[in-house]
């Protein structure tokens, strides 16, 4: 069974603010590492995002292109963008520039701006044009000084209407507030979920919390009656591989919709 992993960090900063998750996990979170591990738990390729280092900054897109570069082809960039209007043109011109760029994400909850801020209006133009979705951080955030409040998954009701062509990926399932991602899910034709970045490390709670998680992505899958529109991830290094593929296999769905989960979406949404 084909697998494709829908959302990966990584940076070569020691600075990263990831490298808490890695460690929970047992993990190195470099280069080296993930393609082995994607190597073991068979996965054919991944998209490789942004992530944030402890003063705030985001880990530059030129550092993500360069990883990927040195993927051997199993890594595809996506270009993090942030409400600045010289960033935005900035992620606009490396997207332009990189034909290997597979879409955009904005980091929703790290900053006080809303997915309908005229700022990233350009990134959805382009977006829509060339058909590349935008990936939104949605649910909990990596750092106590996010902004929960700005990163509820109702925020991309409004734009998911407004800009109908616009493909919308809600990252992480919105976690905490699964069942209202799986409204918006359900709703517009437009938007996907990924199911990254849903636990990490060890707790007493574990079993007893990834029962809970099972059963509100059942409930999500039943409640928008089709697996066609969700997608997996590791969210690595929040998750372990083996460990976010083994809850995906856990759904209480047909082996068709497994396949689709697993692969299929993402081939479709990303034109992999």
């Amino acid at each position: 069974m084909r697998i494709f992993d829908s959302h990966i960090h990584l940076s070569e900063f020691a600075d990263d603010i990831l490298k808490g998750y890695a460690k929970l996990n047992g993990l190195k979170y470099d280069l080296r590492e993930l393609l082995q591990l994607m190597d073991t738990c068979k996965i054919a390729g991944g998209l490789l995002l942004s992530s944030r280092r402890k003063n705030g900054e985001l880990v530059s897109n030129q550092h993500i292109l360069e990883l990927a570069r040195r993927g051997g082809g199993k890594l595809k960039p996506v270009i993090t963008v942030e409400p600045d209007p010289r960033h935005v043109e900035e992620s606009l011109e490396l997207a332009a520039r990189n034909h290997n760029v597979k879409g955009f994400k904005v980091m929703l909850g790290y900053h006080d701006a809303k997915p309908e801020s005229p700022v990233f209006e350009p990134v959805y133009r382009y977006a829509v044009d060339h058909e590349m979705p935008v990936m939104f951080h949605t649910g909990d955030t990596a750092v106590s000084s996010g902004r929960l409040l700005y990163a509820h998954p109702l925020l991309l009701d409004r734009l998911s209407v407004r800009i109908p062509d616009l493909k919308v990926v809600i990252c992480h399932m919105g976690n905490p507030w699964i069942r209202d991602a799986s409204a918006v899910v359900y709703k517009n034709t437009n938007v996907y979920a990924d199911l990254s970045g849903l636990f990490s490390g060890k707790s007493p709670y574990m079993e007893k919390y990834l029962n809970f998680l099972l059963n509100e992505l059942n409930g999500a899958i039943y409640y928008v009656g089709s697996a066609d529109k969700f997608i997996f991830g590791t969210d690595y290094p929040v998750e372990h591989h083996q460990a976010a593929i083994e809850l995906v296999k856990r759904l209480e769905i047909k082996r068709k919709d497994l396949k689709k989960i697993l692969y299929e979406n993402a081939a479709r949404l990303f034109r992999l």
